[in-house]
């Protein structure tokens, strides 16, 4: 089981306490700013969204500062933010909606098919892998959090932000960050038998996608899966940048989806999908295509770039995303949104 909070209550430095509480909010940001990636990791899986789970965080320092005296140890100062985290989640998401996939907006296109405009929908958005790292612990302080690629992958996201928020919250808590049911209930102010119960409504609702019990989650010899993915990678990305749409569709399992946030068009299959390629995309971008590799949500990525026939330089076109499945390509994910590639650190030009 994953535990990233653990269950053993480590308490921070009582020295360090007292002095955050003596000197100051200052004082309480350096205490708890070690902590700042693993709190956006969670709130991104509550909320799907890489600036909603910056501003849940910095809503999670503020309350955290307001209630220091109320602190008393009894949980680790870790697993205490995680439980602000989680509220101040749920009540970001009281007054917004949560994060489609196209999947589960509109029904496959039609091979051949022009891509639908855009949709001004809150979308489900990648995130970079350089910010799922976290620093090494010092000498003496609880194990960090690390995201165990199961728990942060985009079909995951996609699926649990199907859930009513306080079902994804009782599920990240207990099968992500294997809380206790009674931990649980604490920090959601709620009973056990609730806790258990929205586990098992949460669990029902994901049957299709996610295997009720975490041991029976999809896990792969990691070793084995990075190859494959560098090598499916690498191989899409020559194509793609020759235009070979033969050889590109070659990577897709046969019943492999395309979808390109945020636009809700969505491609069945490889067939569909070679038949957009080659006639939206090869044939109606006219041009010259570069793709750089990247990473998110411990998943190959790249960045496409693409020069217009009229133009001098390959500029930034969006975010390619795949998802792999026995050394074949079963979903790709192109997020047409520009402004993450700054998110990627990315350039805007090449």
């Amino acid at each position: 089981m994953s535990q990233e909070v653990g269950k053993r209550h480590t308490d921070v430095d009582e020295s360090l306490l007292k002095k955050a509480r003596a000197e100051g909010q200052s004082a309480f940001e350096r205490l708890a700013e070690p902590h700042r990636r693993e709190l956006n990791v969670h709130c991104y899986r509550m909320l799907g969204s890489i600036e909603d789970a910056e501003d849940a965080v910095q809503e999670t320092y503020l309350r955290a500062w307001a209630r220091l005296d109320s602190f008393a140890g009894r949980a680790s100062f870790r697993a205490w933010l995680y439980g602000i985290a989680t509220n101040a989640c749920l009540d970001m998401l009281r007054r917004r909606k949560a994060r489609s996939w196209p999947t589960d907006v509109v029904a496959a296109a039609e091979p051949g098919s022009e891509p639908s405009p855009r949709v001004d929908i809150p979308w489900l958005q990648p995130y970079p892998d350089s910010l799922l790292a976290v620093p090494a612990p010092s000498d003496g302080e609880p194990e960090v959090a690390v995201a165990a690629k199961e728990t942060i992958e985009l079909a995951f996201l996609a699926a649990i932000q199907r859930l009513p928020a306080r079902q994804r919250a009782v599920l990240i808590l207990r099968d992500v960050l294997d809380w206790s049911a009674k931990d649980t209930a604490r920090t959601l102010e709620t009973s056990t038998a609730a806790v258990n119960s929205a586990l098992q409504r949460a669990h029902a609702g994901l049957a299709a996608h996610v295997p009720p019990d975490r041991e029976e989650w999809p896990t792969r010899d990691r070793a084995t899966a990075a190859a494959d993915e560098k090598v499916l990678l690498q191989q899409l990305m020559e194509a793609w940048e020759r235009a070979d749409t033969t050889a590109l569709v070659t990577l897709l399992r046969e019943d492999a989806r395309l979808v390109m946030p945020p636009r809700p068009t969505w491609y069945d299959g490889r067939d569909a999908i070679e038949t957009f390629l080659r006639m939206h995309v090869f044939q109606g971008l006219r041009g010259d295509w570069r793709l750089v590799p990247t990473s998110a949500n411990r998943q190959p990525a790249f960045a496409l770039y693409w020069r217009a026939p009229d133009d001098t330089e390959l500029r930034r076109f969006a975010i390619g995303v795949l998802t792999v499945d026995d050394a074949a390509i079963i979903e790709l994910a192109i997020f047409v949104d520009t402004p993450l590639f700054d998110r990627f650190a990315l350039p805007a030009t090449l």
